[in-house]
Formats: structure tokens, C-alpha cells, sequence
């Protein structure tokens, strides 16, 4: 039963093109849109997370994280190229190991996206409270920008921002992707102008100790920080909008990681070699928990003087090393940029929910589209309702560490989905081939698993808590109403290029 109910490749070709979103979306923009979801995450807002745990040693964590994302980005780019419709992991497992496993990865990607949204609100909400606080003076009362987890009540702009963010999806996916594009330039900018000043004062005792948690905290790091490369895959469900899927997917995602990648590691390196970033410490001289009420006291003991203990990392170091100015464009940067973040993660748990809804796991008015801006208007905002709520009342450490959870699951469902299909249907037209699939792929399961235990105990029982409630939600609701259990297999027909033009090289 595990594996059964699988939905063929043609099938969910057919349903794609009879209920689909309009292709609008070029390799150029797709390459934009991933820059602008992965930039960001990370180094503008986990930098200071990665520093607690691991220290110096978040260098290494970051190429750690880095290589599990590429192996696994080798991956999509196959499936994507493949299967160019919405869906993401959701799609390629329904097609490879059937529904029960292609639910539990849809809902797993909920954590992936709806959480991931509301963790990079939380740190657009920290910048934008510094920007005001350092260079317009302005007292805004912790109450109302942080939530009950920092000593707050509610987190008032990062509630905004979501909201703002579900308004423009709702407008339509080419405005959001043109955009973007704007505020991925702003973002490039910002970290090529922190490059460029904190580089060249790097000091080598700044490295010294280079993993005073030692290799367990440098897996904790990499655990935690893997949610700064995540949004390379939300690319992906932006296949169905893609013209050219088969040419501009991989482009999209291969292109956007190298970028991301490389700039990671220069900022990762400005920041350590400048103003240092060793852990704070307790009274027995271990780092202390991120995310808790000892850090919070230990930093307002020492003023808030360390990288760990900042809300706007890169701004911060900016401000430390001279540059106030500079530290306070660039948090205007970031507070301008990070929507681009947001956008993208948003976009891709909307597309999500359509592609679910279009299979009828979930409720039919999940896959409505707008009739004048042809957007999945309904689930767009009900998403963005939920990730506001997140970003109101959970601190940034918790949510990323808690979206790393079920990205992790879907890379490595995608990973054997790849591996499996090879042997499964070796005939099928694979416009990107993962090369040595019978390395790559293995790799990037096992990377996924190290990672994944490498998540705190916490975060790990969530995550299987979270799996229990999809399994009750499927067996009471979502069984009993999928398209593929009541035998609606669509299949290829030729009245259906009248309704959506057909994608050079998609194989019938």
C-alpha cells in the first residue's frame, strides 16, 4: 500500500495542461528568482545563529551545507527538467513511490516553505528595527518587534512583511518575478560592498579557535544554516510557468546555487576575519543555546557586543569596524531585499497546495485561479495568514531549524526518485541528466540523513509529530478523495494544445 496509487508521468503531464498556471517565466528570471530566494537566508539573517554554535567553524558548516545542496540540486535539475509542471518533490514522488509518500513529502514541504517564510520575516523585522533604532534614533518598545520566545509579546513588522508579500503574489507571478529581480540587485550590491570593506581588515587571530564547540558544533551549524541554500528548490515549482522548462529549469537552479555559494563563503569570511565570531559562553565556559533565555541574558550582560548576539549581523559588523554608515545602508539593503526571500518561499508553498489541491488531496478551492490575475488567489492567502502568525510569535532560530526538518525529507525523496526513475523508465527523455546518478544520488540521501540528526532533539520530534498529523489528516480525508484512488487518470490528448501550447521536447 505504501507504494501504491502511483500517478504516471503522462498522467500528471495531462493534468498540468488541463488546469495550469501561464508560462511566463524566462531562465534569466528563474535564475533571479533563486538568487532571491537563497540570498539572504542565510548570511543576512542566520549568520549569527551559525556563530554560536560553531564559531569560526560556520566556514566549514557552510561548505557542508553547500555540498548536500548541489548533490541534491543535481537532482532536481533532472526531475524539474523532466517533469516540468508545479509540484516540486510532491510531483516527482507521486510518480516514483506512489501517494501516501508523495503526501507525506507535500506535507513536509509545508515546513519547508510556510516556515521558512515566516523565519526570514523575523529577521527582516530585525533589520528594519536596528535601521531605525541606529540611524534614525528612533525606540521602538521590544514588545511589539519581538516575540514571546525574546522576551517580546508580538513581532508587529515581521507580520507586516508577510502580509505585504502575500498581497503581491496575489497580483501575479511576472510582477513578482520583475520585482524581485529589482531587490536581488539591491541584495548583491549590499554584500559586494560588505565584501569589499571587511575583507581587506580580516585578522587570522580572528580564526583562532576555529571550532571551539568542535566538529559536533560545525554539524549543528551546517544543520541549522542548510536553510540558508533551501530556496534553490523552489525553483522548481515554478516549472509550470516556465517556458522552456526542459532548457531554463536547470539553468535556474545550477546557476543560482553557484552564486549563492560563492558569495556565502566571502561574506562568511568578512564577517569572522573583522570582528571575530566565537560563541557566548556560560559560567562553565559552554556556548550557550541559540534561542534561549541564558543567551538573551548573557547578551544584554555584555551589551549585545558579539556577532551571536546581533538581530542584523552584516550591518552590525559594518557599525564595529568603522563603517556606520555603510552598516546602516546595508541594513537598509537587507530590509529592502529580504521580501525577495519571502516572496520566493511563499510562491513555492502556494504552488504546492495548487498542485495538491489539482490532485484532490486537498480541498478544490486550494487550486482556484484568479480569473483577472490568474494566481492561486485562495491558498496564496490562506498561506500568507498562517506565515504571518509564525513570524509574529517565533524567534528566527527555532522556525529554521524546524523548516530544515522537512527540507530535508524532500531532498532526499527527490534523490530516490531520480535514482529509482533511472531504472524504472531509462527510456524517457531527460533533457538534464544527473551525471554519475549512482554516486550523486546516494550521496545526497546520506548527506541528508547526517544533517538531519545533526537537528536538535526538539526540532526532530516536531518534525515527527508534524508527520503523524499528515498521516491522520490523509487517512480521514485525502485518501477517500484522490483523483488517482477514484481512477480520474488523465491522459495525453491532442485538443489539449489548444488549451495551453505544448513545451518543445516534453515527451507524450
Amino acid at each position: 500500500m505504501i507504494f501504491g496509487r502511483i500517478k504516471s508521468l503522462d498522467a500528471i503531464l495531462a493534468t498540468a495542461e488541463k488546469k495550469s498556471l501561464h508560462r511566463s517565466l524566462g531562465a534569466f528570471q528563474l535564475t533571479m528568482l533563486g538568487v532571491g530566494a537563497v540570498i539572504g537566508t542565510g548570511i543576512f539573517v542566520l549568520t549569527a545563529e551559525a556563530a554560536q554554535k560553531a564559531g569560526p567553524g560556520m566556514m566549514v558548516s557552510f561548505i557542508i551545507a553547500g555540498f548536500v545542496c548541489a548533490v541534491a540540486a543535481l537532482c532536481y535539475a533532472e526531475m524539474s527538467s523532466m517533469v516540468p509542471v508545479s509540484g516540486s518533490a510532491y510531483t516527482y514522488s507521486y510518480a516514483v513511490m506512489g501517494e501516501l509518500i508523495a503526501w507525506m513529502v507535500g506535507w513536509a514541504l509545508v515546513l519547508e516553505y510556510a516556515v521558512a517564510a515566516g523565519a526570514v520575516s523575523v529577521g527582516w523585522s530585525g533589520y528594519i528595527v536596528g535601521l531605525l533604532e541606529n540611524a534614525l534614533s528612533i525606540d521602538i518598545p521590544k514588545m511589539f518587534v519581538l516575540g514571546p520566545y525574546d522576551g517580546g509579546m508580538i513581532n508587529l513588522p515581521a507580520m507586516a512583511i508577510a502580509l505585504l508579500v502575500t498581497w503581491l503574489l496575489v497580483i501575479g507571478t511576472k510582477e513578482s518575478a520583475a520585482v524581485n529581480a529589482v531587490l536581488v540587485v539591491i541584495k548583491i550590491t549590499a554584500l559586494l560592498l560588505f565584501c569589499i570593506l571587511a575583507l581587506p581588515v580580516m585578522k587570522m587571530e580572528n580564526f583562532e579557535p576555529f571550532a571551539p564547540t568542535g566538529f559536533m558544533g560545525i554539524s549543528a551549524a551546517a544543520a541549522s544554516i542548510f536553510f540558508a541554500y533551501v530556496g534553490f528548490d523552489a525553483v522548481s515549482t515554478a516549472a509550470e510557468e516556465t517556458k522552456n522548462p526542459q532548457r531554463n529549469m536547470p539553468i535556474g537552479l545550477i546557476g543560482s546555487l553557484a552564486i549563492c555559494t560563492v558569495f556565502y563563503i566571502l561574506v562568511a569570511a568578512g564577517v569572522i576575519g573583522s570582528v571575530g565570531a566565537q560563541p557566548v559562553t556560560g559560567a562553565d565556559g559552554l556556548a550557550l543555546a541559540t534561542g534561549s533565555s541564558e543567551l538573551t541574558a548573557a547578551c544584554s550582560a555584555i551589551g549585545d557586543n558579539a556577532v551571536a548576539c546581533s538581530k542584523e549581523a552584516l550591518a552590525w559588523t559594518m557599525r564595529s569596524i568603522g563603517w556606520t554608515q555603510v552598516g546602516n545602508l546595508i541594513g537598509l539593503a537587507a530590509g529592502i531585499a529580504l521580501p525577495s526571500v519571502i516572496l520566493m518561499m511563499m510562491f513555492g508553498q502556494t504552488r504546492i497546495f495548487f498542485v495538491m489541491s489539482r490532485d484532490g488531496l486537498l480541498p478544490a478551492a486550494f487550486s482556484k485561479v484568479h480569473p483577472k490575475y490568474r494566481t492561486p488567489h485562495v491558498v496564496t492567502i490562506i498561506t500568507g495568514v498562517f506565515v504571518a502568525l509564525f513570524a509574529a510569535f517565533f524567534p528566527v532560530g527555532k522556525l529554521a531549524d524546524i523548516s530544515n526538518s522537512g527540507t530535508l525529507f524532500a531532498f532526499a525523496m527527490v534523490a530516490i526518485a531520480v535514482f529509482v526513475l533511472r531504472r524504472t523508465d531509462p527510456a524517457r527523455n531527460r533533457p538534464f541528466r544527473t551525471p554519475a546518478i549512482w554516486l550523486v544520488a546516494p550521496i545526497a540521501v546520506l548527506g541528508c540523513i547526517y544533517l538531519f540528526i545533526s537537528l536538535s532533539t526538539d526540532t526532530k520530534l516536531m518534525f515527527f509529530g508534524w508527520a503523524i498529523i499528515g498521516l491522520i489528516v490523509y487517512f480521514a480525508y485525502s485518501r477517500g478523495r484522490s483523483h488517482v484512488g477514484q481512477g480520474q487518470m488523465e491522459v495525453h490528448e491532442p485538443e489539449i494544445a489548444d488549451i495551453e501550447p505544448p513545451v518543445p521536447g516534453t515527451r507524450d
